[in-house]
């Protein structure tokens, strides 16, 4: 399908998500999974992936599972062994849901090979989505009782196409900081420094993020609604994939702002996070968001690296790549490396972008429209028991503040920061690397974050690259590619130490956030 005709769908689509045409539903259902074809993955499986389960990407276990190598019950003990060995450190659950794992391992093993595009995989699970029969809390004192009686749309998919649920990942308080306790006390840490919870872990799907990265699971499923997929990957050296408004459907997950929340992976890399998400992508009747978009292209094909007969890494196409000026101004030397690599590679063209002189205002002062957003659905329990909300209660106040007048304001610059983008920065490049989220969460354009070092402390580093509306496969085929001549998304952090895990919570100081500190952080 053609960019322009993406375009005027995907304005549609933004005009009728302002104006309300779109509706949520209450009581989730769920689709059948658009893709449940198993892909010929021509990779190589590490060695390291063979000796140690645990340590196999999404689709290298698939590719063990398919040749008879590996069983999902030893790659689900193995993952289950793990979380009863480190989570007490690492606080990546708030859920395990370990009896219902082994007896879909177990029911996975006697599936026929091939089965479903994630047989057997074992995944976690962000704490907002809906799990029949399994608590979906969304770390809040709301959900504290709720059990829902039928899974998420996305759920759904992915059970569907065999992946095995091994728990939820705790997040923070209504998807809106790190992960927290409600009083703001530190929970999940970031798995590169565990035994340091002040380290920023990334936004709010904390939980499954430090899972994937701790090898506690073999991939995720977060949300994103200021930064909460691409950061947590940024800041523990995963690969997440925040795809375009409307690409997943949001039915069954717990909102916090109805134009700007996102479903999305996770994952090792590159290829893990397209095979995710071509099980997650695709119309669902009780999301109309998902409606009468262009379909979902073939993400594992673009997550494939094109490697010549010399071994010379390629484009599957040409793309120009663009780069703000204050692009990691603060790393120079991190900026560098980076982008010579980038340009090495065959059909990379960089191009310099200036953001418009309204930049700040349109992506900083307007951001905070999404503020009354999030207190539309939550007004019973503001009006009767504003406790429930813990230390994030001064950010759903604000909200609560904003007038009719200046939403409607906020929307205006919204479009015109989309006139901005889709007519300025993207007209003379397919994608462009980022300085932030936000801009891209505010117009629901998609993004992909992706590791590109490490910082002087030992703590990985990322870029954020933002695409086209439903170019996700773009972004897949410069982060592949990417990944094909680095080897940064292979490393994997220290186990924590048998002193760190008996220590902790007990000689380990816990920060806790104010809820001043709550507010500012507040996606």
């Amino acid at each position: 399908m053609s960019r322009s005709l993406n375009r005027r769908i995907f304005l549609a689509s933004s005009a009728a998500l302002v104006g309300g045409l779109a509706t949520q539903a209450a009581t989730p259902a769920h689709a059948a999974p658009v893709a449940d074809r198993v892909p010929d993955l021509d990779i190589d499986v590490r060695q390291t992936a063979r000796d140690d389960p645990s340590e196999a990407t999404l689709a290298e276990a698939a590719v063990l599972m398919r040749r008879g190598r590996l069983k999902a019950t030893e790659l689900t003990e193995a993952y289950l062994e793990r979380i009863e060995r480190y989570d007490g450190t690492y606080q990546a659950y708030a859920e395990v849901t370990a009896e219902a794992a082994r007896a879909a391992a177990r029911r996975a093993d006697r599936t026929p090979r091939g089965g479903g595009l994630l047989r057997g995989i074992p995944l976690c699970i962000k704490d907002n989505y809906f799990t029949a029969g399994v608590p979906t809390r969304c770390n809040s004192l709301i959900f504290e009782d709720f059990v829902p009686d039928a899974d998420a749309t996305a759920v759904a998919r992915l059970k569907a196409a065999g992946a095995i649920v091994l728990g939820k990942g705790q997040m923070g308080p209504l998807a809106t900081t790190r992960a927290t306790k409600p009083n703001g006390m530190v929970t999940t840490v970031n798995a590169w420094t565990p035994d340091d919870p002040s380290v920023d872990p990334g936004g709010s799907s904390t939980g499954p993020a430090c899972a994937v990265a701790g090898r506690l699971a073999s991939s995720s499923i977060g949300t994103q609604t200021g930064g909460s997929i691409v950061l947590p990957s940024n800041q523990q050296n995963l690969t997440g994939l925040k795809p375009t408004m409307g690409r997943v459907s949001v039915h069954g997950v717990i909102p916090l702002s109805f134009t700007r929340d996102h479903a999305g992976p996770l994952a090792r890399d590159a290829m893990d996070a397209a095979i995710m998400l071509q099980v997650l992508a695709g119309p669902d009747p009780q999301d109309p968001r998902t409606l009468g978009l262009p379909a979902v292209p073939d993400l594992v094909r673009a997550a494939t690296p094109v490697v010549s007969k010399a071994g010379k890494v390629r484009l599957r196409r040409a793309t120009r790549i663009g780069v703000p000026t204050d692009f990691l101004s603060t790393q120079r030397e991190l900026r560098t490396a980076f982008l010579a690599r980038l340009d090495a590679i065959a059909g990379v063209t960089l191009v310099d972008i200036a953001y418009p002189d309204d930049w700040a205002l349109l992506t900083g002062t307007f951001n905070a429209a999404r503020l009354a957003e999030r207190t539309e659905p939550f007004r019973h329990w503001l009006r009767t028991d504003p406790t429930k909300f813990g230390v994030s209660l001064l950010s759903w106040l604000q909200g609560l503040m904003l007038s009719g007048d200046e939403w409607i304001t906020a929307q205006r610059a919204k479009n015109h920061l989309l006139r901005e983008v889709l007519d300025g920065v993207l007209t003379t490049s397919d994608v462009v690397l980022q300085t932030g989220p936000v801009p891209f969460d505010i117009l629901g354009l998609p993004e992909i974050g992706f590791p590109i070092g490490f910082d002087g402390a030992g703590v990985p580093v990322g870029t954020i690259l933002g695409g086209q509306p439903y170019e996700e496969d773009r972004m897949l085929e410069v982060a592949a590619a990417y990944q094909a001549v680095t080897d940064w998304h292979t490393r994997r952090p220290a186990d924590p130490t048998p002193a760190t895990a008996q220590s902790f919570g007990a000689t380990t100081a816990r920060p806790r956030l104010s809820a001043e500190e709550a507010a500012a952080t507040s996606a």
